[in-house]
């Protein structure tokens, strides 16, 4: 494979020889493109959208529009983009995803396929992180699209209905994942076509694509509302897997972060509950409280995954570590912690509404994203989304110098190791970012440097401009600044006075993380356009990714080299035993998106039916056949599910049968068992059909025409939400329980579509008798109206909630040494007094 590389030059490369002629024709474009005046620059926009009328395509367009574009970009913003850049942004245009290195530009790089694919009236999207990074682009980006004459929009949490319908109808519009997702399936609950905010899914740029398709894949947008069932068996539940023995009566993997019965669990459970079968399907409602109970007791932890604060248990956002208020877990997971740590266990919510972000970017005739490190998960990319990765290259040659890897035994080891180098680089002034996975560490890390005198400022992610600032000066002569992974990302870091004469940048990673890409991220800050820079992980054998995923060889190497807690290896094999523990992981991980993709699309082929159904009562389609159609299914249904047949046990199916149709929709005492037991199943249901259709004329007699097609559609939205809802809490239960089939040697996710199949069909069966069932009781002076079958309560990603900085109890033992490494114990150092 190197040698064809060498050759033919990486796929990347290849694809790139291919795209360079059209940047050819922008730049021959250029003097014909800067004569033009500021009106005939704008008019050029309605001339394209002429030319598209007259069956030119946007490809014949791209070499002018480009040329447009950069032109633009030089009046407005003064700045000019270089052929790289518009390498980048064809990409883009061909719906594929350009990696590009931090500081090259990324954000201009949209703006030429944004106008171009926005040229066609059908909206173009722009996806980013946060608001903050949103508003920006729309406020500096919009300025080229606008002189241009295109209109351009922006989504931020907490608009009105009506702002984000102006949003949305702008030719292009900035915004978060998060919030796209939910006004989709907002817009799929609504009960009038008037009260949609988004028009179709056209085309979608997506930011740091790495991010929001990959590391929040595993994550499905959940809308909830507040639903009914007790929470005394939380109770139950927590209280018998409080009982239970680790690897007797149940197992943890830690690296599939999951928590099992052992064949003695379960038949602790069937004892405990007097089941005779526990894996039953019988009894999913008591395998779901049990998976739950057992996950919050043994695989959620108190002060890393979740706090108690006033009698609540508060979510810790994993990322940044911050507290994150009125945010809920899902799926009876919270109120399972709730009953594990005794505090009152509020009433679980309902899934109103869930999408993956897989699946809902998939939706988009055209997906495209940007990135700085995406070539590690091209593989997901391909199989998940049908993506290419194009490795655009830097606009100047990297100079930036990465370290290999400082390995120590000790975290403490490592720490002081780290503290001494941040010090050192600090008296020549040279500026240092330090990267950290956690907030804690930050702490720890603060904490050290303040003991020796070191100036330093430390961000946790907090996403808004006084972070973005202080990332942004984090280049500055004498500047050390500690940040979480993602604190500040989307900010470029540009080098003060003098800082290129002293080596540029020092990035530090604290640790290295579970996937290759966020390292490359961190490093990524330094070098930007051909800055100098410099980088250096520092690694304990007692970090996480190490402890649970390294090596136990390396650890012996390390215990036959004698090391002491100051000494440091650079080596080879350490460097690769921690590359494949990476690897490891980062497998894993995607098997769990995979998982998550592979349940949603059985969700997913059942969602389109619902919400096209949805659809057609929304925009007032006429459903007078397919009511008759189900009036009729219902009664033959009804008749030959009642009647089987056997002569022995007729006389009782026959008069079942008649109760039935009369709690359904027949007038009491209108068929006598005299009068259709010597009917054949074919007769009875002809009887009862012709029946209905007079029962049905009537009606539409008495109500008119268009009104009864507005009850008809009413009504079956009433029911469809609801039976939906339900279902899709039952699906939600069903994929709880279904780990169990791995018993019987049955393939789970084949289990959860065979079952999940036979209970959607169910569902439909149930929709079209409750239908027809309303429809016949409704009375003229009660005529239904539209109305939301249930209230939204709550989003599993509420930005607006307050977002507090974790206070983690990160203090030493009073008899442990003391984090600042002098080596006395804590309570005789830094803890003094305490």
């Amino acid at each position: 494979m190197k040698l064809f590389n060498k050759i033919f030059g990486s796929y990347s490369e290849r694809e790139i020889k291919r795209i360079m002629p059209i940047v050819k024709k922008i730049n021959d474009l250029e003097p014909s493109i800067s004569a033009l005046s500021d009106e005939e620059l704008r008019h050029k926009t309605e001339e394209f959208k002429m030319r598209l009328k007259d069956g030119e395509t946007l490809d014949d367009l791209l070499p002018e529009a480009g040329a447009v574009v950069r032109e633009a970009s030089k009046r407005v913003l003064g700045l000019r983009h270089y052929d790289v850049q518009l390498v980048g942004g064809i990409v883009l245009h061909q719906g594929r995803i350009s990696e590009m290195r931090t500081g090259e530009g990324k954000t201009l790089v949209a703006t030429l396929p944004s106008y171009l694919n926005a040229l066609t009236g059908k909206g173009v999207h722009v996806i980013t992180v946060n608001d903050y990074l949103a508003k920006r682009d729309r406020d500096e980006m919009g300025k080229v699209h606008e002189f241009l004459g295109l209109t351009v929009g922006v989504i931020i949490h907490g608009q009105s209905q009506t702002e984000k319908q102006e949003q949305y109808g702008a030719d292009i519009t900035y915004g978060t994942n998060n919030e796209f997702g939910f006004d989709y399936l907002r817009d799929n609950m609504v009960i009038y076509k008037e009260e949609k905010v988004q028009r179709g899914l056209n085309y979608v740029i997506v930011d740091e694509v790495d991010s929001i398709l990959i590391d929040e894949a595993r994550t499905p947008l959940i809308i909830s509302g507040e639903g009914e069932k007790s929470t005394e068996f939380y109770k139950v539940a927590d209280f018998f897997v409080k009982s239970l023995k680790e690897e007797e009566d149940y197992e943890r993997d830690e690296k599939a972060n999951s928590v099992i019965l052992t064949d003695e669990g379960v038949e602790k459970a069937e004892k405990y509950f007097h089941l005779e079968n526990y894996a039953d399907q019988d009894n999913m409602a008591i395998q779901h409280h049990v998976v739950q109970a057992l996950k919050a007791n043994y695989m959620m932890k108190n002060e890393k995954d979740y706090i108690v604060k006033d009698g609540e248990v508060v979510i810790v956002d994993s990322f940044t570590g911050r507290l994150m208020e009125g945010r809920r877990y899902s799926d009876g997971l919270h109120q399972a912690i709730e009953a594990k740590e005794g505090v009152k266990v509020e009433k679980e919510s309902k899934t109103l509404a869930t999408i993956t972000f897989q699946n809902y970017f998939r939706m988009y005739k055209k997906l495209a994203g940007m990135t700085g490190t995406a070539l590690t998960e091209e593989g997901e990319f391909r199989e998940i989304y049908g993506l290419d990765v194009i490795v655009i290259p830097t606009n100047k040659p990297i100079k930036r110098v990465d370290r290999p890897d400082s390995v120590y035994k000790t975290v403490l080891g490592k720490y002081k190791a780290i503290v001494e180098d941040i010090s050192e680089t600090n008296k020549k002034g040279q500026p240092v970012l330090v990267g950290t996975v956690s907030i804690e560490n930050s702490e720890i890390l603060s904490h050290m440097l303040k003991k020796k005198g070191v100036k330093h400022q430390v961000l946790n992610a907090k996403y808004h401009e006084k972070e973005a600032e202080i990332v942004a000066q984090a280049g500055q002569s004498g500047m050390v600044t500690i940040a979480t992974n993602m604190a500040g990302r989307g900010t470029d870091i540009k080098l003060g006075e003098g800082v290129i004469e002293l080596g540029g940048l020092k990035i530090i990673g604290t640790e290295r993380h579970e996937s290759r890409r966020i390292d490359n991220q961190l490093r990524g800050r330094a070098g930007r356009q051909g800055d100098p820079g410099e980088s250096r992980f520092y690694i304990s054998l007692e970090d996480d990714l190490m402890r649970i995923f390294g090596s136990e060889r390396l650890a012996s190497v390390v215990e036959k080299l004698g090391l002491t807690d100051e000494d440091a290896i650079e080596s080879k094999m350490v460097s690769n035993a921690i590359e494949s523990a990476q690897k490891k992981v980062e497998g894993n991980n995607f098997d769990i998106r995979k998982n998550v993709v592979k349940y949603d699309d059985v969700m997913n082929k059942q969602r389109e039916i619902i919400y096209s159904q949805r659809e057609r009562v929304l925009t007032g389609e006429d459903l007078k056949e397919q009511i008759q159609s189900m009036i009729e299914d219902v009664i033959t249904q009804a008749v030959n599910s009642h009647i089987s047949g056997v002569e022995d046990t007729f006389d009782e199916e026959l008069k079942t049968l008649i109760s039935y149709m009369e709690e359904l929709f027949v007038e009491k005492g209108q068929f006598t068992f005299e009068q259709l037991e010597k009917e054949s199943n074919d007769e009875i249901i002809k009887a009862y059909l012709e029946y209905a259709t007079k029962i049905y004329t009537e009606k539409e007699e008495t109500f008119g025409n268009e009104q009864m097609r507005e009850i008809e559609r009413v009504i079956l939205l009433k029911v469809v939400d609801s039976k939906w809802m339900d279902h899709i809490d039952n699906m939600e239960h069903l994929k709880q329980g279904i780990g169990l089939r791995a018993y019987k040697q049955q393939d789970p996710a084949q289990a959860y579509q065979m079952e999940g199949s036979d209970m959607f069909d169910e569902m439909i069966e149930v929709i079209k008798v409750e239908t027809v069932k309303y429809l016949f009781h409704v009375r003229i002076e009660k005529a239904p109206e539209r109305e939301k079958v249930a209230k939204e309560t709550a989003t599993n990603a509420d930005e607006s909630l307050a977002k507090q900085p974790v206070r983690k109890k990160v203090e030493p033992q009073r008899n442990d040494p003391c984090p600042c490494g002098s080596g006395a114990k804590y309570k005789n150092c830094c803890g003094r007094g305490k």
